[in-house]
């Protein structure tokens, strides 16, 4: 999928921006069909490089054409590449890489949701039509798909709204671990511009709030949420105040103790035992230990799984 905000983001910063996506594959391939990654040429820095397509000899090579390409005048290239003959790698497959160059000028403007251009000049064919007839009437955007010459990818557009409460070290860490995911829309909250990094991971949106328990119910109640503040008693507030509001999901950092206290204290602010067993507490997975780093690849395999937070951490909070 087209990750049309991150490629703005870039090309705002960097101004040419070449964006190489695996259009199609056959057999066995690093990644999926849509996987892409944004090159860029910024001289004082020696370039840089968003999104992979799987890495090794592919992905180098393509770094590689997508650099000189910026650093000339052309702005499409297709690419069919046999795996194992032209790279020398294990996989049995070969992959189709378009590979263009955009700027301010050029960026895309999809159609009802999907990207659609001509790689090679042709007319647009029947199937792409038709395609487009189904996104406009019934909203499928379905998937990548290379078809007589011309490429269609739908736009990403993150279904799970993820509200991050606290921006201490393992807030940093789960922020910093979910932001590239691109299913995700995430939202940082704390008491203060202060309490955030100097430069937060692309596309998060940060909300300072002295009170932020007086932003849950701006929350949308299919939001999963994540509350782990630097105060048990702004943690209380926020579980009172998003068991009040409604959610999809919400997990707690703390120990065992700490979340029998609650328990204990959300009862008696009004809250059935039944509501307050949605809230998961501890979050993250005991087997991965009690680094920030390490709460944060659990707490993210949770999300991915789409499933409660059942395994337990005992942190403290």
């Amino acid at each position: 999928m087209l990750d049309l905000d991150a490629l703005t983001r870039a090309v705002g910063r960097h101004g040419r921006v070449a964006r190489v996506v695996i259009a199609d594959h056959a057999g066995s391939s690093p990644r999926e069909a849509g996987a892409a990654m944004l090159i860029w040429a910024d001289l004082a820095q020696g370039g840089g490089q968003a999104g992979t397509i799987g890495g090794g000899a592919l992905e180098w090579q393509a770094a590689t054409q997508a650099r000189a390409m910026l650093a000339g005048s052309a702005r499409t290239r297709v690419d069919r590449i046999p795996l194992g003959p032209a790279l020398g790698q294990c996989c049995g497959g070969a992959v189709t890489l378009v590979t263009e160059v955009f700027d301010a000028a050029t960026l895309p403007h999809p159609e009802h949701g999907l990207f659609t251009r001509a790689l090679e000049g042709s007319p647009m064919p029947l199937a792409i039509r038709r395609r487009l007839d189904r996104a406009r009437a019934q909203g499928d955007l379905g998937g990548p798909a290379l078809t007589q010459g011309w490429f269609v990818e739908p736009v990403a557009r993150p279904r799970r709204q993820v509200w991050l409460w606290g921006a201490g070290h393992v807030g940093r860490a789960i922020a910093a671990t979910l932001a590239p995911l691109p299913d995700l829309a995430l939202t940082w909250v704390d008491t203060g511009a202060d309490r955030f990094p100097e430069t937060p991971p692309a596309g998060v949106t940060i909300l300072p709030a002295a009170a932020p328990a007086h932003l849950a119910p701006h929350a949308p109640r299919e939001a999963e949420h994540l509350i782990l503040t630097y105060s048990h008693e702004l943690d209380l507030q926020l579980c009172h105040a998003l068991l009040t509001h409604g959610f999809a999901r919400c997990g707690l950092i703390g120990s065992a103790t700490k979340w029998a206290r609650f328990r204990a204290r959300l009862h008696a602010l009004g809250h059935t035992p039944q509501a307050i067993a949605r809230i998961d507490c501890p979050i993250g997975d005991p087997a991965l230990g009690k680094h920030p780093q390490a709460i944060a690849i659990g707490v993210a395999a949770a999300l991915l799984r789409g499933k409660p937070q059942a395994a337990r951490q005992e942190t403290a909070g």
